[in-house]
């Protein structure tokens, strides 16, 4: 069994947020976290209990439910997935508010689709689903397309990303890739492409699976300071130089962009998913 904890001071508005799972838990920290976001005045702790699928690791959660209790001086927070319903019946002998998503939610689609369900552990994770592979692929074709790396087989590419170096390309293809199963490549621009002042000739045959992503220069400098200080590289007029000329190159070459700015990576692949769905449709994607 793992526990995991990130220690700190409890203070007033701390509060232990306890996840147990009879498989990953990945579902229910997932939703918990959407849940608990709408919370922002409340300093959430976190411990995860996964794989809790018998009486003995249930006493482990038990006894650190109960510890939580004493030390916080209020009943702790569960939230859980739990397929098996004897290991629930188990669990909520602890004094604690119990949130089972799956519980909250089975019973009603059970109804509606008059079916009941499988009550099977880890299907929505599992191996043997064409969704699985097909998130594994697109990470694998997301890994050997990283960074301009390869400019191999990009037509089977559902995105290609571009944009300066730090704006947030590698990780958002990544997430693309786990999150949504879509083959993502990325480019970086680079001082070449801004003194020819157009975008790499090898991606203009695929100028319709092209996005940009952008971000303020100041943001942009704080970032690479971090990677290299004291460089051109990092300096805070580079950074505007190749901002604003990035910009100009997606502007002429006509294709859509987005401000890394003040979005999450999550914000901005939902956004490139519904381009890349509307991809027939004229779309620009500008600063807001």
């Amino acid at each position: 069994m793992i526990e995991n904890i990130i220690d700190a001071p409890l203070k007033k508005n701390n509060r232990t947020i306890i996840f147990i799972s009879d498989g990953t838990g990945i579902t229910a920290e997932t939703l918990g976290n959407g849940l608990l976001s709408q919370f922002r005045d409340i300093n959430f702790r976190y411990v995860r209990f996964p794989f809790t699928d018998s009486p003995e690791k249930v006493e482990v959660c038990l006894k650190r439910i109960d510890e939580v209790g004493r030390q916080e001086g209020v009943r702790p927070l569960v939230i859980m997935t739990m397929m098996n319903m004897q290991i629930s019946a188990l669990l909520r002998q602890a004094d604690a508010l119990f949130l089972d998503l799956f519980e909250a939610f089975i019973a009603p689609l059970e109804q509606e689709l008059g079916q009941r369900s499988t009550h099977s552990v880890g299907l929505s994770h599992g191996q043997d689903n064409r969704e699985y592979a097909k998130r594994i692929a697109a990470m694998n074709f997301a890994l050997a397309h990283d960074d301009g790396v390869s400019d191999m087989d990009l037509k089977n590419a559902d995105v290609i990303l571009v944009g300066v170096s730090r704006s947030g390309k590698t990780p958002t293809s990544l997430y693309l890739s786990l999150q949504f199963g879509l083959k993502a490549a990325n480019y970086p621009l680079i001082p070449e492409d801004f003194d020819r002042g157009h975008l790499p000739d090898t991606l203009m045959p695929f100028s319709d699976k092209l996005f940009g992503l952008t971000i303020a220069p100041e943001q942009l400098h704080r970032i690479r300071e971090e990677r290299r200080p004291n460089s051109n590289y990092a300096s805070l007029s580079n950074c505007r130089r190749e901002v604003a000329a990035a910009e100009s190159m997606m502007r002429r070459a006509g294709i859509a962009w987005l401000d890394m700015t003040s979005r999450s990576i999550e914000e901005i692949a939902v956004h490139l998913v519904q381009a890349i769905n509307k991809k027939h449709e004229s779309v620009e994607y500008g600063r807001n």
